[in-house]
């Protein structure tokens, strides 16, 4: 069962709390192919070819090929438990890494960097909304919830990011802000 759109809004404080400049990878998914989802422990990101494994590389875009300001797509842990409500159905949003780390704009505006593992990835401006097949996942209340006015601020559907840095990453990494 979906929660409904009075559920998550009593949620919205846990979420606020979210670690500011440095919190933890909490899970990461690749996309082997289209609608397969594969829990890892650890990945290798890479300037050119994005979370090794993953379909990003293959994706067309309205750049014709891959868009490189969404190699990654990052949501917010606590965001996902609540609106997943099960640990298990996470991958179903269709992300690649799931932070303990507030994402805010106000936060991660575009162009900060993030050390995670042995990598670098930068936040883009490219927007992540929700989308019908996060509404078919998770219920029209879920996406009501994450592009509402509150939602889009504090980016609860989550941001993309792009690899500055190529490195490996686990699940249980530190994601810290780089102070420029």
């Amino acid at each position: 069962m979906t929660p409904t759109l009075q559920e998550l809004q009593a949620g919205l404080g846990e979420i606020r709390e979210s670690p500011r400049d440095a919190g933890l990878l909490r899970l990461i998914v690749r996309r082997p192919q289209v609608g397969a989802r594969e829990v890892i422990e650890e990945a290798r990101l890479d300037t050119a070819e994005g979370l090794v494994g993953d379909t990003w590389s293959r994706r067309p875009s309205r750049h014709a090929g891959p868009d490189p300001e969404s190699q990654l797509n990052i949501m917010n842990a606590r965001a996902i438990a609540l609106i997943a409500r099960t640990p298990d159905r996470w991958p179903l949003a269709g992300d690649q890494l799931f932070v303990d780390l507030d994402l805010s704009a106000d936060n991660l505006p575009p162009g900060t960097r993030l050390a995670l593992g042995s990598a670098v990835i930068e936040v883009t401006a490219q927007p992540h909304t929700g989308c019908g097949k996060f509404a078919a996942r998770f219920g029209v209340d879920a996406v009501k919830f994450v592009n509402s006015a509150v939602g889009r601020q504090l980016n609860l559907r989550g941001i993309n990011a792009k690899i500055v840095r190529a490195g490996l990453i686990r699940a249980g990494d530190l994601v810290q802000k780089i102070v420029p």
